[in-house]
């Protein structure tokens, strides 16, 4: 995706509003959920590692999906959200603004 793209994703919080606006050209495209699936997960997971990488935080398992868990305990769902940015109601951003703002 970042070769095709010819986006410069480096895992810094910023590089999370080109993310926002990627999810938000493909939704306008309005390609079936089934067809970018995967690449909406691929970005939940980009933003979960800027998570981890800005907080310390770790990767959690829970039944199944995948999640992010703060030294301070709170638990984020980036996967989620980028699937709540395509229906267009998140932001990674936003997550991460909050996920690693002081709980």
């Amino acid at each position: 995706m970042r070769e095709g793209a010819r986006v410069r994703l480096d895992y810094s919080a910023q590089s999370l509003w080109r993310v926002d606006r990627m999810i938000e050209e493909i939704r306008r495209e309005g390609p079936p959920y089934a067809a970018v699936e995967s690449v909406l997960r691929g970005f939940g997971a980009y933003a979960g590692e800027v998570i981890v990488r800005q907080t310390g935080a770790e990767w959690w398992a829970t039944g199944g999906e995948h999640c992010v868990r703060t030294p301070d305990g709170r638990l984020w769902d980036p996967i989620e959200e980028a699937r709540r940015c395509y229906s267009g109601h998140g932001s990674l951003r936003l997550l991460c603004r909050d996920a690693t703002a002081p709980g």
